[in-house]
């Protein structure tokens, strides 16, 4: 593992237009430069002016960064001040207050507009609300909600009285919910009765009442749903209020509430690679400076755009480009309820032309179902519509394939936008390695450089760093103010996972490999170094995936999840499965694998269902009893076994596992 080889040469630059350069806040190689030099020279203090210049405390902080519990580092820690202020109160009393803040678009493409004004006076209304519920400062609540205006007022909200939300994709099934509520100790959940996705009313509460039901969700007091639609839904008196019901008569004016710099505003659970999810805490401060910031620097965001992050608020993108980022830069943003595919597959393109979006900010498999879709209809192709209202691209989630990269240039941006392909994760907070629209010659496939200070290495096992051209391990060497603060409930787990001791303890494990370019010292990333899976920009843990499995107690004996490449998703979940019975094979083993998968999506969600499920009489093991997830991963891409194999304790299981369904 002290170095990946790297096959992928791709000698394709697109350096940024002379317009671009000239207008743009970061103008030019030497711009970037120099700010990477002041980050180098004098480290507290670059980050102690930006913190001075792009945030408003309420209590300037006279400390910049304690590294003396490292890893636990803190950043501003004396200063004080409320994320839902820096996103709309500073805005009042300037011409923002009367700017369009949201412009939301239904499933069904009804159009609603809210000012910035509005909005702040929507988020005090609801602070109220949520006050009036006993929830005050340091209370955790979750948020299960649909997309939309409501579900950024929640979590303002929460973010206005002090309270740390925990948001939840609301495609995640009852059971994530349930060990949710009881790791975070969920005084109320914030839901809606049903969610709308490409025309179907999906229900979220009933979830939350199953969740319920299961048990041991001791914490939780209330539960205030949002009615999305007009169909009833389970209402427990004395637990549950609506919207309107939690609302009525309270104020407008709610004052923010100050709060230390480290103060947690989030908790954000993200697959890891045991079966229990790690709580993600960020902090307040450090975490608001590098949202703003990035906005301002990856997409240098002016007034006059109009920007769009096509990202659920349940993920760490929703959070930092849909409810803080946008709002902290005082951007209009387009927020859409629906799915890329609905009515048709052109819609994406239909919206950009129809709201005039500026930057559009996606998932690459997003981009590549719609590269399927438009080669197969030739009426939903991006040429169909008028897309020169976009000045800058984005991807986000995973590595973007060259040819997909290619297709969005030319297609999606006109062969005119800069392509940001942002490397990052929930753990980062922000963007860290990055092209910067008017400043970085653009390769495909490669996220290119990290941002001012950044310090990212590639390094061996022992935290060595690897010449350029050579894979290793990417980490980042200097704490930065968005950093993830510490595993909720877990510190041990934290320290093990993101600073192991054998590489020292100080330096960030990303847990993703990567190589550097030789010539220009671009960074490309090269996949995930442990067993986490990353399906559609969505991080999956291959034991929580097996833990599932094996859950069906009736059916499975044991399970190994493995991901292989995936046109579409990037990676796809693979599942050898040995069942407590005979090994089936025909039209019972398809029968079986169906059932599999949908008891996978009951107990994850359906984005964790496996694509392919292998049955065999036994797993490839050593004869200590290891599972060979090595060779498993041939198998699943359709290779030759070319390692050795001497100490398999049972050889011929390969020629079973081997045969698809």
């Amino acid at each position: 593992m002290s170095a990946i080889e790297s096959v992928l040469v791709e000698n394709r630059v697109f350096p940024p237009s002379e317009a671009i350069v000239k207008a743009a806040r970061i103008s030019g190689m030497p711009a970037y430069e120099a700010l990477c030099k002041e980050a180098e020279q004098d480290f507290e203090g670059f980050w102690a002016r930006l913190a001075r210049e792009n945030v408003v405390w309420n209590k300037p902080f006279t400390k910049t960064l304690d590294e003396s519990k490292a890893p636990f580092y803190k950043w501003f820690e004396d200063g004080e001040l409320n994320a839902s202020a820096n996103c709309l109160d500073k805005h009042i009393g300037t011409p923002t207050e009367n700017k369009t803040a949201i412009v939301f678009e239904s499933d069904d493409g009804t159009v609603t507009r809210i000012s910035y004004k509005e909005l702040l006076a929507k988020v005090s209304r609801f602070a109220n609300a949520l006050k009036a519920q006993g929830i005050k400062k340091g209370d955790r609540v979750l948020v299960y909600m649909p997309m939309g205006v409501e579900g950024v007022v929640a979590m303002q909200a929460c973010a206005r009285i002090g309270a740390t939300h925990s948001v939840v994709f609301g495609g995640f099934s009852a059971k994530s919910v349930q060990e949710r509520i009881i790791d975070a100790g969920a005084v109320a959940v914030i839901t809606a009765n049903f969610q709308m996705r490409g025309g179907k009313e999906l229900g979220l509460k009933s979830i939350i009442d199953e969740a319920l039901a299961m048990g041991g969700c001791d914490t939780l007091k209330s539960v205030l749903v949002y009615m999305r639609t007009a169909t009833p839904c389970n209402m427990v008196a004395g637990r549950d209020k609506t919207f309107d019901e939690a609302l009525a008569g309270q104020s407008d004016e709610c004052k923010p509430e100050p709060v230390g710099a480290e103060h947690p505003l989030f908790i954000l659970y993200t697959s890891g690679s045991t079966g229990k999810p790690k709580g993600v805490q960020h902090s307040t401060g450090g975490y608001l400076l590098w949202a703003k910031l990035t906005m301002d620097w990856t997409f240098d965001i002016r007034p006059e755009d109009l920007f769009w992050c096509t990202a659920d608020i349940g993920w760490i993108t929703g959070h930092t480009y849909v409810c803080y980022g946008p709002l902290a830069a005082g951007a209009t943003q387009l927020i859409f309820e629906g799915i890329p595919t609905f009515p048709h597959a052109g819609r994406f393109w239909q919206m950009i032309e129809k709201h005039k979006v500026s930057i559009f900010y996606t998932a690459p498999t997003a981009i590549r179902s719609l590269i399927k879709a438009a080669e197969t209809d030739e009426k939903v192709h991006p040429k169909n519509w008028d897309l020169s209202s976009l000045r800058i691209l984005g991807t986000v989630g995973e590595p973007i394939n060259p040819e997909a990269w290619m297709w969005y240039h030319r297609n999606v941006g006109g062969e005119r936008c800069p392509i940001v392909d942002t490397f990052w994760q929930t753990e980062t907070g922000g963007h860290v390695i990055t092209p910067l629209p008017g400043a970085t010659p653009t390769v495909p496939g490669s996220c290119t450089l990290p941002l001012p200070g950044i310090m990212a290495a590639i390094v061996d096992e022992a935290g060595k760093d690897i010449p350029n051209g050579s894979g290793g391990m990417l980490v980042i060497k200097r704490p930065w103010p968005s950093m993830i603060r510490t595993i909720w409930g877990d510190p041990e787990r934290f320290k093990k996972s993101y600073f192991p001791e054998e590489m020292g303890g100080k330096l960030y494990l990303a847990g993703d490999g990567a190589v550097r370019n030789a010539d220009n010292a671009y960074f490309r990333i090269t996949g995930r170094i442990d067993d986490v899976l990353n399906v559609s920009g969505h991080r999956l843990g291959t034991m929580e995936i097996e833990s599932a499995l094996v859950s069906k107690t009736d059916l499975v004996a044991e399970a190994a999840v493995v991901g292989r490449p995936d046109d579409l998703t990037g990676e796809a979940v693979c599942a050898f499965v040995v069942l407590k019975r005979s090994r089936p094979t025909g039209e019972e083993a398809k029968q079986i694998a169906n059932e599999l998968r949908n008891w996978v999506a009951k107990e994850i969600g359906p984005i964790a269902k496996p694509k392919d499920i292998r049955f065999g009489d036994n797993l490839p093991k050593t004869r200590s009893g290891k599972i060979m997830r090595r060779l498993l991963r041939s198998i699943a891409k359709g290779e030759a076994i070319t390692q050795d194999i001497t100490t398999l304790e049972n050889p011929a299981i390969l020629e079973q596992l081997a045969e698809k369904l």
